[in-house]
């Protein structure tokens, strides 16, 4: 198998999505990290994976965020962010932010001007969301691979892939089929 172009971007595959007694559990994220994995070997050294963690100290609109959700406050060390077993040990970059969007320096220097950024994670509807808009605005190419994502609902993670889809060109919705179609050899 080839490599596919591009970076493949892991949006945070964590224990505090995965597990299903958590607040924030992601209802299929069992589904989208089968995607994901298919998708790694495809990639090979090509990977980042992404961490969402808590500020030690939320300014601005996000003081309101952590009062609704107070079981968050933890430090980036808390098990909750850990990246869940499957993807724990694998070799990769890895991007830590307290931002839903992923995008900024440490993804462009990987991604390079004239890249491609191709996302699968959770979830759907947010830090995939945010992290194509930011990358598509910076000029990147972005391709989401629907069935290797999940949103915090089905329904919300058709609205967001339909709205990222309204992005064409800069961002376009695939599936994870298409993508190791295209590094057939």
């Amino acid at each position: 198998m080839t490599a596919v172009d591009g970076l493949l971007t892991v949006i945070d595959m964590q224990r505090v999505f995965a597990e299903p007694d958590s607040p924030w559990a992601t209802p299929r994220y069992a589904e989208a990290a089968a995607g994901v994995r298919r998708l790694l070997p495809a990639f090979g050294d090509r990977v980042a994976f992404t961490r969402f963690v808590a500020p030690a100290k939320p300014e601005g609109s996000w003081r309101p965020y952590y009062e609704q959700w107070p079981f968050a406050r933890q430090p980036p060390d808390a098990r909750l962010w850990d990246l869940t077993d499957d993807f724990a040990d694998r070799p990769g970059h890895v991007v830590t932010a307290t931002t839903f969007g992923k995008w900024g320096p440490e993804l462009a220097q990987h991604v390079g001007q004239d890249g491609r950024l191709v996302l699968a994670g959770v979830s759907t509807d947010c830090c995939v969301l945010s992290t194509a808009l930011a990358a598509a605005d910076a000029g990147i190419e972005v391709l989401v691979a629907a069935d290797a994502c999940a949103g915090v609902d089905d329904d919300s993670h058709a609205k967001a892939l339909y709205v990222m889809d309204l992005y064409r060109p800069l961002i376009r919705v695939t599936t994870v089929a298409e993508l190791l179609e295209a590094a057939a050899p």
